[in-house]
C-alpha cells in the first residue's frame, strides 16, 4: 500500500471515531457550583448541613436551654430527650436556622439530640449529638400545699416551702404556673415560713370561687435556687377543687363562734378564747384552717408558756404554725360564751367541737376579732396572707 493510501485511510478512521463519540460528548454536561442537574447529581447546594448543639461534651454545667444552629441549610425539627425520655420541648425559629428549647437542662442528666435538617438543593439528612450535665451538687426540696385531689375552702393558698434560701426568686417563680377554670385573678407573694424556710404562696385576689378548678404546675427541674440553695431536680403538681363558701366568724369580745355558709347562718357556738392581758391571748385577723388533727396532745412548753398545761386534746383543728387551734376545751366548761380564759386557742364543747369538726374543711377562713388580742396572724405564721391588702400581697411578687 502506498503511503498516500495509508495517510487518507487514517485520516477516515479518526473522522468516522469523531462521528462516534460526538452524540456521548453532548449527554453530559458539568455541574457548575450552587446547581444540580435534572437527576438530581449532588451538588455544592446539597452538601451536609453543618449543626451544632450547645451544651456540648460530659459533665458540662446544667441550669441552660439547649441550643441547636444549622449553617449552609436549615433546620425541619429537633428532638431533645434526657435517659428517661422525657422531651425538653421547642420550636424552630422561622428562619429555620436555629431551636432552642423551652426549659433548662437539669443536673445529672444525659441528653440525645437529634436534629432534622434540608440541604439548600432539598435532600434531608439527620444528625445526632449527646450531652451530659454535671450532677447537682446540692439539692433543695419543695413542701406543698395542698395535696392533689384534695377539695379545700375559699381561703386556701397554693404554698410552697423550700428545704434551702432561693436567691433567684424571679426565675423560679416564672415557672410555677397556675391554671384555673374560670381565670381567677391571684399573684405569688414571697414570705418568711415561721420555720425560717424561704417560701412562696398564690392567693386569689379575693377569695376562690366555689367549684372552682385549680392546678399548679411548678416546672423546676433544672433551675438553680442561687447561693447556696441548691438545684432542684424535680417537677411538681397538684390539682385540687375549692369547696363550698364557709366562713367561720369568731368574736372574741362576745365570745361567739359563727358558722356561715353560703351567706346562711348555720351555727353560732358559745367559745372561751385567750386570756387577756399576756402571752395566753388569741391572734387576730383572717387565719386559715390548716389541718384537721383529731386528738393530739398539747404541751405548752412548745410555744413557750412554761408547764401551763400537757394533755390531750380531742377535735383539733390548726390555725397557726405558732399553736393557735379551735379544739374541745371541757375543762373550761363554765367560761364558754362569759370570757377568755384559754392559754390561746378557741375552746368550745365536746359536742360543739365533735359537730364542728365535722362541718369544716382545710382552707375555710376564720375571721377574727377581738380587743385585747397578740396582734394580727402574719403572712409566714400558717396562711396570714389575708391579712394583706391586695396591693400590698403583690407587692411581694419577685415579677413586680
Amino acid at each position: 500500500m502506498s503511503r498516500t493510501r495509508v495517510l487518507a485511510h487514517a485520516r477516515l478512521r479518526t473522522a468516522v471515531l469523531a462521528a462516534l463519540l460526538a452524540p456521548l460528548a453532548a449527554c453530559s454536561s458539568s455541574t457548575s457550583p450552587g446547581t444540580s442537574d435534572a437527576k438530581g447529581t449532588p451538588g455544592a447546594a446539597d452538601r451536609p448541613v453543618t449543626v451544632t448543639v450547645t451544651p456540648t461534651g460530659d459533665r458540662v454545667p446544667a441550669g441552660k436551654p439547649v441550643r441547636v444552629t444549622a449553617a449552609g441549610g436549615s433546620l425541619t425539627a429537633v428532638t431533645v430527650t434526657d435517659g428517661k425520655n422525657r422531651r425538653l420541648a421547642g420550636k424552630v425559629a422561622a428562619d429555620g436556622r436555629s431551636w432552642v428549647s423551652d426549659r433548662k437542662a437539669a443536673p445529672g442528666a444525659t441528653y440525645a439530640v437529634t436534629a432534622a435538617t434540608r440541604t439548600k438543593g432539598g435532600t434531608a439528612r439527620t444528625t445526632r449529638a449527646a450531652f451530659t450535665t454535671a450532677p447537682a451538687d446540692r439539692v433543695n426540696k419543695v413542701d406543698w400545699r395542698p395535696g392533689t385531689g384534695s377539695t379545700v375552702g375559699v381561703a386556701q393558698p397554693i404554698s410552697l416551702a423550700f428545704d434551702h434560701p432561693v436567691r433567684n426568686r424571679a426565675e423560679v417563680e416564672k415557672q410555677l404556673k397556675i391554671t384555673t377554670s374560670n381565670g381567677t385573678e391571684g399573684s405569688w407573694g414571697w414570705i418568711r415560713d415561721w420555720s425560717g424556710r424561704d417560701r412562696v404562696d398564690w392567693r386569689p385576689r379575693t377569695y376562690w370561687k366555689p367549684g372552682t378548678k385549680v392546678t399548679l404546675n411548678a416546672e423546676l427541674n433544672g433551675t438553680d435556687s442561687g447561693a447556696a440553695g441548691g438545684w432542684f431536680v424535680r417537677d411538681y403538681t397538684s390539682t385540687f377543687t375549692i369547696g363550698s363558701r364557709q366562713i367561720v366568724k369568731v368574736d372574741l369580745d362576745s365570745h361567739q363562734l359563727t358558722l356561715v355558709r353560703d351567706g346562711r347562718t348555720v351555727r353560732r357556738i358559745p367559745v372561751s378564747g385567750g386570756t387577756p392581758g399576756g402571752d395566753k391571748r388569741s391572734w387576730r385577723g383572717t387565719a386559715v384552717l390548716m389541718a384537721k388533727e383529731g386528738t393530739i396532745n398539747m404541751n405548752s412548753e412548745t410555744v413557750g408558756l412554761a408547764d401551763a398545761y400537757n394533755k390531750m386534746v380531742d377535735y383539733s383543728m390548726r390555725l397557726t404554725w405558732s399553736g393557735m387551734y379551735a379544739h374541745a376545751a371541757p375543762w373550761n366548761a363554765r367560761y364558754f360564751g362569759n370570757a377568755n380564759r384559754s392559754s390561746g386557742c378557741i375552746g368550745m364543747s365536746d359536742a360543739n367541737a365533735a359537730w364542728f369538726y365535722g362541718q369544716v374543711r382545710p382552707g375555710d377562713p376564720f375571721e377574727m376579732t377581738g380587743k385585747d388580742t397578740k396582734g394580727v396572724v402574719e403572712p409566714g405564721n400558717g396562711f396570714g396572707a389575708w391579712n394583706l391588702s391586695w396591693a400590698e400581697w403583690r407587692q411581694k411578687s419577685a415579677l413586680r
